[in-house]
């Protein structure tokens, strides 16, 4: 009996790289950042957005980033060949990714000039409405990182008592109520956070995977369980697949609780993988 022939069904990858991302984790030490985007507080890498794209997806299908920031998500399918739409409250990061966007067309020429790229100016809680409106058709692969709860508002953080000392960047997302990065109250953030992605549901296609890049937090000397609270309940909704651990091993150490108690330097995100059975 002779075998059947393979056939890939999720990603036009040859073996060797299918095999290369199954990996559990990974290294990936981001690019410096180019100043028009420097404005975002937390901005997350195109070369890394690239390659879960092209695993979850086949070129030509369409990818949604619900809180797209800049623009990376956007950026890294264009160079994959995917037609994206991307959600953003704060109005001038969406032109921002706009601006970034147009530059990308230009770098890419006419290897970009069939894809489809949007940016909404808009509040992923009224997911329903944006789709219907801007007539998003249905979804192939939603990658994404949510703010990590309000981190972004600690006073004691390296990164962000740096930024303080120029006024062109940004310390937090914005001053909008419906930031999620400026809700205080844990359970309230979580709770909203998670309809946002349980609202994404009846717009992706059968089998389309859910990637989410978070990390736990540390806040007052407490863990909050951010990435597993998010395995956990969306997994009511979606199938949890699986996760893949993103390192970084470039970034300089700090001796919180030298001498005295354990506190780790935490410099891993978790890549959560959810599947739309």
């Amino acid at each position: 009996m002779s075998k059947r022939k393979f056939r890939n069904r999720l990603n036009d990858l040859p073996n060797k790289e299918w095999l290369k991302f199954q990996k559990s984790w990974f290294v990936h030490n981001p690019p410096p950042r180019k100043d028009d985007v420097l404005r975002h507080p937390a901005k997350y890498p195109e070369t890394l957005v690239q390659e879960f794209i092209e695993f979850f997806t086949k070129e030509g299908q369409v990818i949604l980033d619900p809180m797209v920031g800049t623009g990376s998500t956007i950026v890294a399918a264009m160079r994959s060949g995917r037609h994206s739409y991307g959600i953003e409250l704060n109005s001038g990061y969406a032109q921002v990714a706009r601006d970034v966007i147009l530059q990308e067309r230009e770098n890419l020429g006419e290897s970009a000039s069939h894809l489809t790229t949007e940016v909404i100016n808009g509040d992923a809680a009224e997911i329903a409405g944006i789709i219907s409106k801007h007539q998003i058709p249905p979804i192939d692969y939603v990658i994404t990182s949510p703010p990590y709860w309000d981190m972004l508002h600690a006073k004691g953080a390296e990164t962000q008592n740096h930024r303080r000392q120029d006024e062109e960047l940004d310390v937090v997302y914005s001053d909008d109520p419906n930031d999620l990065g400026n809700v205080d109250d844990y359970d309230e953030f979580l709770e909203r956070l998670i309809q946002i992605y349980v609202g994404l549901k009846p717009f992706l296609k059968p089998k389309a995977y859910l990637t989410i890049i978070v990390k736990n937090v540390k806040k007052g000397g407490v863990i909050y369980p951010l990435a597993w609270d998010l395995g956990k309940q969306l997994d009511e909704t979606y199938t949890l697949k699986d996760e893949r651990i993103w390192c970084q091993d470039n970034i300089r150490l700090f001796p919180y609780g030298m001498g005295n108690a354990w506190v780790s330097n935490t410099f891993h995100h978790y890549c959560l993988q959810f599947r739309n059975e």
